[in-house]
């Protein structure tokens, strides 16, 4: 039965309405928090946690192929789009703010979560969203090459809005947590295939107690090769591998949108993933993202050293062409 009691008490502590504080940090990862680190130390640890992963895609809508032949088309009107992303924006907040089809996250990882971009309205996805669900957040910016130029792609991958070279936002990855961060680094992934497009990935680190959890949110590159996605994995795995060095019994997490397209690319990147003792509770085929009569598997959770008590996908909210994934864990496994 999942805890149904407001996620607040369950750590212990009433929200702040005071203003977050901005640390100094890498000038392309933000970081902003409520919460000194130390509450959470004192804080009672609530009995599950539940963590989510949604490509937002900059909260734009779920046409990802009808909506790029509109564009085209010019149907799309871009001085709608600031009030089109709040719309959609509310929409997200309203779900992950109550338990319906999905338990409330106490974290949230966004991938597509744009920071002031036309295509998004201006609109920072991540600080805005976590404003709604009075959330703490940690923002990885993308860093798009501006003078790289989009080459010619496959067919069945060019409908993305591409974030013009004069657009001076960015898009990126995020993490939402109801839990004050104890650290989170920009991560860089190697790539080979797609200079326009560099991936980015986010590692947050928290504690629950004397218990460490560490969450890796990471957007794996759809225009690679499966082994230049599984370089991309490998790099995240060396990561985890150095920040648990000294307490290999470490909670880990990892999660984002994997863009695995096809079966091959789901059991090449699950064989590596298990192989460093990750289990996943999705089978492959889980329909996490859709396009008309299209439905692919390409959200995922996986966790190490971790009690999945429940997990799904929370279909259609008309936010994106996403399904926001979940899981319920139990914290008594942390640490």
């Amino acid at each position: 039965m999942l805890n149904s009691r407001p996620i607040a008490s369950q750590f212990g502590y009433a929200r702040s309405k005071s203003s977050m504080n901005q640390p100094a940090t890498d000038e392309h990862l933000e970081v902003c928090s409520r919460h000194a680190a130390d509450l959470l130390r004192t804080a009672r640890v609530p009995n599950e946690l539940t963590i989510a992963s949604f490509n937002i895609r900059y909260a734009v809508g779920s046409l990802l192929i009808s909506g790029s032949y509109l564009r085209r088309l010019g149907f799309t009107l871009p001085g709608r789009r600031p009030t089109l992303v709040a719309k959609h924006l509310r929409r997200a907040a309203q779900v992950f703010n109550t338990s319906g089809r999905m338990p409330a996250p106490d974290i949230i990882a966004l991938q597509e979560a744009d920071k002031h971009t036309r295509r998004a309205g201006q609109h920072h996805i991540a600080r805005e969203l976590a404003a709604s669900l009075n959330m703490n957040y940690a923002h990885a910016e993308s860093i798009l090459p501006r003078e790289a130029s989009v080459e010619p792609k496959r067919w069945w991958l060019d409908f993305e809005e591409a974030i013009k070279p004069d657009d001076a936002g960015d898009t990126g990855v995020a993490n939402l947590s109801r839990a004050a961060f104890i650290k989170s680094e920009r991560l860089a992934l190697p790539w080979t295939d797609c200079a326009w497009r560099p991936r980015t990935g986010i590692y947050s680190l928290f504690k629950f107690g004397a218990r460490h959890l560490h969450l890796y949110n990471a957007h794996i590159d759809t225009h690679a090769s499966i082994e230049n996605q599984l370089a991309q994995h490998r790099f995240i795995l060396d990561h985890a591998t150095h920040a648990t060095r000294d307490t290999p019994a470490d909670a880990v997490v990892l999660v984002g949108d994997f863009n695995t397209l096809n079966r091959a690319a789901c059991d090449a990147m699950r064989l590596l993933l298990e192989a460093h003792h990750f289990t996943t509770p999705f089978p492959i085929g889980t329909t996490t993202w859709r396009a008309g009569f299209i439905r692919l598997h390409t959200d995922w959770i996986f966790t190490r050293n971790l009690k999945v008590k429940a997990h799904g996908a929370r279909r259609w909210l008309g936010v994106s062409d996403h399904y926001p994934v979940w899981v319920t864990i139990d914290t008594d496994g942390i640490g």
